[in-house]
């Protein structure tokens, strides 16, 4: 039996993972470098992982709007490394290598605080990602950052992507609780009143650096239930 805790009712939480719980944008660059630098290219690796990421919500909107059907994150993301490479420069490259650079959002490194933080709120409540990263990924950085869900869920579930409200509800309905029972962790205001809509409850995580310094949220910019400098602090103020 789960604990109680400070907001009455909530017995779940869900999570965004990219920027989130975890630094995709120096994890990309890292990785990138990784893999290319012995190839003799030199490139602005945090420029590389910024285009890349910045062609993520245009791809996600053709399957939201139907002009493309749902497949993966894993081969959304491909398609849009494939559009990136002739901006910095770079020839086709292996089959070998496109694959394994792709892989790169398999390994990204979690904010420092969240490990500890995420086995503190699996005290209290039941946790899940609510991502448009696929299962697969998921399983990895889970595997890669202890993080302990319970289940994981998001866009492979609904088999569409956030905000679009069936990725919410989906989530709720899997683990037979009411949206109200339910508590969206995210920071970006956008994914919050999304949730908010449907009745779940909200928690906003500051990540002022999450694009750059400077260049993330540091604050929400609606109303939510809980508001936190890091996940430590929401867990601090969830009672974990």
């Amino acid at each position: 039996m789960l604990a109680d805790t400070r907001i009455p009712g909530v017995r779940a939480l869900f999570f965004d993972v990219f920027g989130t719980l975890v630094d995709f944008r120096t994890s990309v660059a890292r990785e990138a470098e990784r893999l290319l630098n012995p190839g003799g290219y030199r490139l602005d690796w945090l420029a590389f992982a910024d285009a890349w990421r910045g062609e993520y919500q245009p791809t996600l909107e053709e399957v939201r709007a139907g002009r493309q059907p749902y497949v993966k994150l894993d081969v959304l993301h491909r398609i849009n490394l494939e559009r990136i490479l002739p901006r910095f420069g770079l020839p086709a490259l292996p089959e070998e290598t496109m694959r394994e650079l792709n892989l790169a959002w398999h390994r990204l490194d979690a904010w420092p605080e969240v490990p500890a933080a995420m086995a503190r709120l699996k005290k209290k409540f039941l946790l899940a990602p609510l991502s448009n990263g696929n299962i697969a990924l998921m399983v990895d950085l889970a595997r890669r950052n202890n993080l302990p869900w319970d289940t994981i869920l998001g866009a492979d579930i609904a088999r569409d992507f956030k905000p679009k409200p069936g990725v919410y509800l989906s989530a709720c309905e899997a683990l037979d609780l009411a949206p109200t029972q339910c508590m969206l962790v995210a920071a970006h205001s956008n994914d919050l009143a999304a949730a908010a809509a449907l009745g779940l409850r909200t928690a906003h995580v500051a990540r002022p650096n999450e694009h750059g310094p400077g260049k993330g949220e540091r604050a929400p910019n609606l109303p939510v239930d809980v508001a936190g400098a890091d996940l430590n602090d929401v867990a601090d103020k969830l009672g974990a």
